[in-house]
């Protein structure tokens, strides 16, 4: 078939290739120093624990391992991370859980229940990059949603959305660590979006992937937990919770969850159904099996490392980068977000950087939804070394002075 626009649907207009998943081919290159993947670094993944999960399954429960399954996900799976959402004060049942194939399918699937052309989504600026992509085949708009309440009430967040054609059908943020910016938000600010959710009568979408990977501060409460606690019961509630064993685990075996009101849930499992009957289930066995050996120890693993690299990143950007360059201080995850001078264009400098110094980043205009942010740019401190780090933000901080004074 010829490659005509008019034999495509609509909404493939509005599907662009990831910035992120293109700069990882820069992985492979030799002599890259990479800061533009949000890649855990694969000395701490669990491989003998997972070698050893594998052959016990397929030993003693090949049958089940390989065959088809339930759509809502494998029970004893279900079963510990329903204990799992309790110790982060949430109670549920497993009827209130289903397991997919990464968070980033819960995306996909969130988008396609609640959103049809023209319609609103408020989210943060900058905003995590996969979740536009999600929602961006569903054809939506997008409003600012500022973490702090900003002056936008909710009678105008519907008078913006009826004039752009629809209804405000979603809020989407990350609370904790989020990517791109690291930035958490307060407790204060999670109970204004979560009035903001209730007074607008929509979801609220809280993406949960960083949220274990605390190294400072203090702990706030998940988004849920503080819905649950005003409504009384997570069936009466608007939260959607995302999470994803991707960042402390494995991310190569793509299991993730949501956990919400069961009346979500079971239209999740509609959709799930209709899209690809289940996550493959040996990945969910083996999932559950590391899970309930040594899930806490990963964690404690993985926090150790990354705030260790975090530290060294933070350190670097202090020594190297010249006056008129501001940066986040994350308490946890893995990102620091940097905010060049006005004048600067991010892909415009990665370009540079990749031609003549070497050093690869995400710029951070891929990150709003308006295509705003021209002058910010995302760094990954959780694979790059001690070393690279350090090459890597001399070799930047030098290269950004020559370009401030250039101009």
């Amino acid at each position: 078939m010829s490659d005509r626009n008019d034999r495509y649907s609509t909404r493939i207009s509005n599907m662009r290739a990831s910035e992120v998943r293109e700069l990882l081919k820069l992985l492979d290159q030799p002599g890259i120093i990479s800061f533009a993947g949000g890649i855990p670094d694969p000395a701490l993944f669990p491989t003998d624990a997972i070698q050893q999960a594998y052959n016990d399954i397929l030993s003693e429960n090949a049958g089940a391992a390989l065959q088809y399954s339930v759509s809502e996900g494998y029970r004893p799976l279900r079963e510990w991370l329903a204990q799992h959402m309790a110790s982060l004060g949430v109670d549920c049942t497993i009827d209130n859980i289903i397991i997919t194939t990464g968070s980033q399918q819960a995306l996909d699937y969130i988008g396609k229940l609640f959103i049809s052309p023209g319609d609103t989504i408020l989210t943060t600026w900058p905003t995590y990059l996969g979740a536009l992509q999600a929602f961006n085949a569903y054809e939506p708009n997008y409003d600012r949603l500022t973490p702090d309440g900003g002056n936008t009430t909710p009678d105008e967040y519907k008078k913006h959305a009826e004039q752009a054609g629809g209804q405000v059908k979603l809020a989407y943020l990350t609370a904790d660590f989020s990517n791109p910016t690291g930035e958490t938000i307060g407790l204060a600010e999670r109970s204004k979006l979560i009035e903001l959710a209730h007074d607008l009568d929509i979801p609220l979408i809280e993406d949960a992937a960083y949220r274990s990977l605390r190294f400072d501060g203090e702990n706030a409460p998940s988004m849920l937990a503080l819905d649950i606690k005003r409504q009384g019961d997570i069936d009466k509630t608007r939260v959607i919770y995302s999470g994803s064993f991707s960042k402390t685990l494995t991310p190569g075996l793509r299991v993730g969850w949501v956990c919400a009101a069961k009346p979500i849930i079971s239209k999740l499992v509609l959709i799930k159904q209709a899209a690809d009957l289940h996550s493959p289930t040996i990945n969910q066995m083996v999932i559950h099996h590391v899970a309930e050996r040594h899930f806490d120890q990963q964690v404690e693993k993985a926090r150790a490392s990354y705030r260790q690299r975090r530290d060294y990143m933070l350190q670097a950007l202090q020594r190297y980068m010249p006056d008129g360059v501001t940066w986040t201080k994350p308490e946890g995850g893995m990102f620091v977000w940097m905010t060049l001078p006005e004048h600067m264009n991010g892909a415009e400098l990665l370009a540079k950087s990749i031609k003549e110094i070497q050093v690869a980043f995400v710029p951070g205009g891929a990150f709003h939804a308006d295509g705003t942010g021209k002058n910010t740019i995302r760094l990954n401190y959780s694979l790059p070394d001690a070393e690279a780090i350090d090459t890597g933000m001399s070799r930047l901080g030098k290269l950004i002075k020559l370009e401030m004074t250039a101009a």
